[in-house]
């Protein structure tokens, strides 16, 4: 059984079907799957998609992109929201200075918040970063109360990058990002992570792998990123399927 550790089943594309999604899904293998959210007006309709459906858990966050309109989401609005059943994890959440959406003083702030967040809970963090490899670290660096774990989601860093985040102790996600033909450099990081670090994912409806290139990406597709991952680092799909679930437990605790 494989597990999608990030994908967006609130979105239109997904959202309109989300029991055909799964079991579409189910049906390639995929039994597990963390909806994500991005906006505080997303967490009710995710949690609602956790409680309804079995093997789904929910997280809540704010993107970065959507720092600048969430001024006052935060530690103590996060925490709140964390205590429903069904939320295992905080975030997404993160540094992005290559579409610089929002203003990044105010994305290294919602970042903070969230940190906090997840060393007072003790849940993971969900980690979005893109051109922002030296700030992402430096907050997570920072010294705080209580300890902290997470995933480095959609990971398309560099090895140094790759490396430091799991010296702090995170996870490294994959997608599909993974299996285009471009992304020389992401393979050869792809077979250094340790076998205990890694996780798959979707960050559906987006980035579609090979070879579903240019359809809306689903939960099912997972399966592609995780055949092509196992031909890559020269093991089994039995196997990597099997290390990236437990991986999956060992991180999100409140999912077991």
């Amino acid at each position: 059984m494989l597990i999608d550790s990030h994908c967006h089943l609130n979105y239109a594309s997904l959202g309109e079907d989300v029991p055909g999604v799964l079991a579409r899904a189910r049906g390639a293998g995929v039994g597990g799957f963390l909806a994500i959210s991005c906006r505080e007006s997303e967490w009710d309709g995710v949690i609602a998609i956790a409680d309804a459906h079995d093997g789904v858990w929910a997280s809540v966050g704010i993107h970065p992109h959507e720092a600048d309109e969430h001024p006052d989401t935060d530690a103590a609005t996060l925490i709140a929201a964390s205590h429903h059943p069904r939320v295992v994890a905080i975030g997404e959440t993160g540094l992005d200075y290559y579409y610089d959406k929002s203003d990044r003083e105010r994305q290294k702030t919602s970042f903070r918040s969230h940190i906090q967040a997840a060393r007072a809970t003790g849940l993971p963090l969900i980690v979005h970063t893109r051109d922002a490899e030296a700030d992402t670290l430096a907050l997570l660096k920072e010294p705080g109360e209580g300890p902290l774990t997470g995933v480095i989601h959609c990971f398309t860093a560099s090895q140094s990058f790759a490396d430091e985040a799991l010296a702090l102790g995170f996870y490294i996600s994959l997608s599909g990002i993974v299996t285009f033909k471009n992304a020389r450099d992401l393979q050869e990081t792809a077979k250094t992570i340790p076998a205990d670090r890694l996780l798959v994912e979707t960050d559906s409806p987006y980035l579609a792998p090979v070879p579903m290139r240019g359809k809306t990406c689903e939960p099912a597709f997972v399966a592609h990123t995780a055949r092509f991952l196992a031909n890559l680092r020269g093991v089994s799909e039995a196997e990597l399927a099997a290390s990236t679930t437990a991986n999956f437990h060992a991180l999100f605790t409140k999912a077991a």
